[in-house]
């Protein structure tokens, strides 16, 4: 594998750490959740986003700061923090952002929603005929599957699957053996509802719910017959789920990671939720089992597993409470053509996702396998989902003999059960499936077809700043490239070359490529525009990414503000630059756009003495994405598109007044004032772009 290594020439103070940054991202989603302004059912949303956002926190990166304190490491990143200091400064964030969570649901959110007829109703305020139903629902649908164990020697603790909703009981008395045991747990299985919508009855709220913890808490006393119940405690335990395969040992990929998925759901804990009416005894018990100490802790006041509230909107048909349905719109060059081969032909196509629709994408590939002309298709696939039209396509083309080829992306995380699935499919229907290069995840998003026409052979070529998951594409913001440029299509053929095959790097005419190219390119061109502004001349660099965590590119950012270089920065997620520091970074600006969808693609502008150099692409300025990842960045050729970029993608974020927060030297986020006329930047492209509700 290659390596990257960079003696950094600034001191740790000039950096900001990845983790709390990244905690800083959760503060401005909770933000939305707290907006007025927010329909009140995308509000629960968001404040459910953030839950699923910090599980993953703790599966993924927490899990990394306590193995590196296991092994007694004093390694430490930019900033200089060691990991023991960083996992209490991480404890102390977390805590308090849980703590006005939790004050933003029960004391603004959930009583909001009852004014509106959604109430999640508590237990001590079912009526008679309620609770009747849902007695009669625990016996039915809930007591048959319930597995109560109470703890002894003959039955130890059982195994808690990650993120699972279980329950502590704490018992008085003897069972029917004459066993005296004070502890039980009760898991609950996930085929049972988390949340029970109660049936339509008179003087009741339209939509009037009850949390399965409530159900069971009432009837836990029925699953310990003769016993007296002391105490039933929700509790709920977040899992290292980091895969660790051998490069050196393993001898297939797919088989190994199937044996790693398996013990993913139960491997060392990094984090214990419990309800807050949990007493101290039985909190130190589980901490204790699951060799946990007590900044692990995290007591909730309500349900511990909030993530799955994240339906309820779906739920509830009340459109005045949610974002106002649209109709993703098409290029013109598309709309009214069936053929989309000649339009493609004509010119390029650039699709604005979600504001424009993703179905010209499907629609390539629906022709690629029908069109007896193609004869090859080549796509790389990192996430699909487990339902997709697009992998229907790549199957059926196989199945018509045409010669398919899919690098899918086994180590996709969190989706690798749906890719080994895939995976499976296309290998039956006779399509190749390659797992790209062991060691380099492969991110890049690119489709290529071959066809056959009366000049010879010629390519048509997708790239893509996000993934070929069409649901993704409905609330992710992205941009594709649909093109049939000859030299575009020659590089994309030599990268699918190279991943598939054996061969040194090529030199790629218009692409920049990762692990080879595409970090110095990005290095270069800052570093053109500092020359630039050196020179007395105009420097300006505008660069849109999910995250900015390089440091040698970090540095060369430096370098460009202190040449007088005017940088704008849109990045969404952790930042480790410090902007508008004196002498430093005064020329640098930072800003983070949450609202209704996700903001993704990357995109990099350098006015290089008014050339307009502009590229997408599907790496974010990472460490991990620029030398451990197999990606692409992409040029935008079209004067016409290419203006569409600047002025879709940069501009208008950064005229947002409504949902741009900017960053200060510190690290902090300060929301965008509104003084002037509210500018959103997606509110614009949804009017812009979209065809309508």
């Amino acid at each position: 594998m290659a390596t990257h290594t960079n003696k950094n020439s600034y001191d740790a103070e000039y950096f900001i750490n990845r983790e709390l940054s990244l905690l800083q991202f959760q503060r401005r989603v909770l933000a939305q959740a707290a907006d007025p302004t927010v329909p009140l059912l995308e509000r629960l949303r968001f404040l459910c986003i953030v839950s699923s956002n910090l599980d993953e926190f703790f599966e993924i990166r927490v899990s990394g700061i306590r193995e590196q304190i296991r092994l007694g490491s004093n390694a430490v990143d930019t900033d200089g923090i060691l990991p023991a200091e960083l996992f209490a400064l991480v404890s102390g964030e977390v805590h308090q952002i849980l703590s006005e969570q939790y004050a933003l649901l029960n004391d603004d959110i959930l009583p909001a929603l009852e004014r509106e007829g959604v109430v999640f109703l508590r237990r001590g305020l079912w009526d008679e005929a309620q609770s009747a139903w849902i007695h009669e629902f625990f016996q039915r649908e809930v007591m048959p599957v319930l597995t109560p164990i109470g703890l002894d020697p003959a039955h130890p603790f059982p195994r808690v699957f990650n993120k699972s909703l279980n329950f502590a009981v704490e018992l008085e008395g003897r069972d029917a053996f004459g066993r005296v045991s004070n502890t039980a747990i009760v898991q609950a299985p996930r085929v049972l509802p988390r949340i029970i919508r109660l049936p339509d009855q008179p003087n009741q709220a339209p939509y009037t719910f009850v949390f399965l913890s409530s159900v069971l808490h009432t009837h836990v006393d029925e699953l310990f017959d003769g016993m007296n119940v002391r105490g039933c405690y929700q509790f709920r335990v977040t899992r290292n789920s980091n895969l660790f395969v051998d490069e050196e040992e393993v001898k297939d990929l797919r088989a190994q990671l199937k044996g790693e998925l398996q013990q993913r759901h139960y491997g060392d804990a990094v984090r214990l939720e419990v309800a807050d009416n949990c007493s101290e005894e039985m909190a130190d018990f589980l901490l204790q089992h699951f060799r946990l100490d007590s900044p692990d802790l995290y007591t909730t006041p309500g349900i511990v597993n909030l993530v799955r509230m994240m339906q309820v909107p779906d739920w509830v048909d009340r459109p005045d409470l949610k974002y106002p349905p649209f109709r993703p719109g098409l290029p013109k060059s598309l709309g009214n053509r069936r053929d989309i081969f000649s339009a493609l032909r004509e010119r390029d196509v650039l699709l604005h996702h979600p504001f424009q629709s993703f179905a010209p994408v499907i629609e390539l590939l629906r022709a690629g396998a029908d069109d007896p002309q193609v004869v090859a298709i080549k796509m790389t696939v990192y996430r699909t989902g487990t339902d997709s039209v697009l992998m229907e396509h790549l199957v059926r083309a196989a199945q018509k003999g045409k010669e398919v080829t899919v690098i899918l992306e086994l180590m996709a995380r969190f989706d690798e059960e749906a890719n080994i699935s895939w995976a499976n499919r296309l290998e039956e229907a006779g399509a190749h499936v390659v797992y790209g290069v062991f060691g380099y995840k492969v991110h890049a998003k690119l489709l290529m077809l071959v066809r056959r026409e009366n000049d010879g052979l010629r390519r048509y070529v997708h790239l893509g700043t996000g993934n070929y998951h069409p649901s993704t594409t409905r609330f992710y913001t992205d941009f594709g490239l649909m093109t049939a440029n000859e030299e575009i299509g020659e590089d994309v053929a030599e990268i699918f070359k190279q991943i598939t095959g054996l061969g040194r790097a090529s030199t790629l005419t218009h692409l920049w490529q990762a692990p080879f190219s595409l970090q110095p390119n990005v290095v270069a061109a800052i570093r053109n525009e500092t020359e630039i502004a050196r020179a007395g001349r105009r420097g300006r660099i505008i660069a849109k990414v999910n995250a900015l965590l390089e440091p040698e590119t970090i540095e060369a950012l430096y370098e460009a503000s202190r040449a007088g270089v005017e940088i704008d920065l849109i990045v969404r997620g952790p930042c480790a630059l410090r902007p508008g520091v004196p002498g430093l970074s005064e020329n640098i600006r930072v800003r983070s756009i949450v609202g209704r969808f996700l903001e993704h693609h990357r995109i990099m502008y350098f006015l290089a003495d008014g050339e307009d150099r502009v590229y997408l692409s599907s790496a974010d300025w990472m460490p991990r994405n620029f030398f451990r990842r197999i990606e692409t960045a992409f040029p935008v050729l079209d004067p016409q598109l290419k203006r569409r970029v600047i002025k879709e993608g940069l501009r208008r974020p950064l005229l947002d007044n409504t949902q741009a927060w900017e960053m200060q030297p510190d690290g902090r986020y300060q929301r965008k004032s509104t003084r002037r006329a509210a500018h959103s930047a997606q509110n614009i492209l949804l009017a812009e772009l979209a065809a309508g509700g």
